[in-house]
């Protein structure tokens, strides 16, 4: 009998052993799938962090901004004006704000909004100088819905030099 008793002990430690190593064995895979696991989770987070940024510098410098766009089209329309080259003197530039930080002076002041009908607009001010003189510029331009083209709603320019005076360049109201 006692050899009996022995045995079915020796068979319930060894049962026992077998689920003790079984969860052993699933935790060190659970442990093991973790740490494998963290680092490809970083490597992945690392490439999603530098796609991003890839994607931030490619949309800035490869696709022009609208509000640069209309920058662009209006500080063009001004110089070309006879008005304000007579005013202010030839050549004009066109910046952002008056400062004398760099960075200050490349952003252009704006604002974009879509009305009622689903027509785009967008609002820029900036600065303009000449040899003779300095002012500001007001533009607001609309995406036509036919021809897909910026079209100017206004365009006012503040002459702040000799003779101040305020110019609309461009009027024009939707229909």
């Amino acid at each position: 009998m006692e050899m009996e008793s022995f045995c079915s002990e020796v068979v319930a430690v060894q049962r026992m052993d077998y689920s003790v190593m079984e969860a052993l064995v699933v935790e060190m895979a659970l442990v093991a799938g973790i740490c494998l696991s963290y680092p490809m989770f970083k490597v992945i987070a690392s490439v999603g962090v530098a796609a991003l940024a890839a994607y931030a510098v490619f949309k800035e410098l490869i696709f022009e901004p609208k509000e640069y766009k209309i920058f662009g089209k209006a500080l063009e329309r001004v110089q070309n004006d006879s008005q304000v080259r007579v005013r202010i003197g030839s050549p004009v530039t066109g910046y952002g704000s008056e400062s004398r930080n760099r960075s200050a002076r490349q952003r252009i002041p704006n604002r974009t909004w879509t009305d009622e009908d689903g027509i785009e607009h967008v609002e820029v001010n900036f600065y303009i100088r000449g040899p003779h003189g300095a002012g500001k510029v007001f533009s607001e331009m609309f995406k036509d819905k036919v021809d897909r083209q910026w079209k100017f709603t206004c365009l006012i320019v503040e002459i702040k030099s000799r003779s101040p005076a305020q110019l609309m360049l461009e009027s024009y109201v939707p229909a």
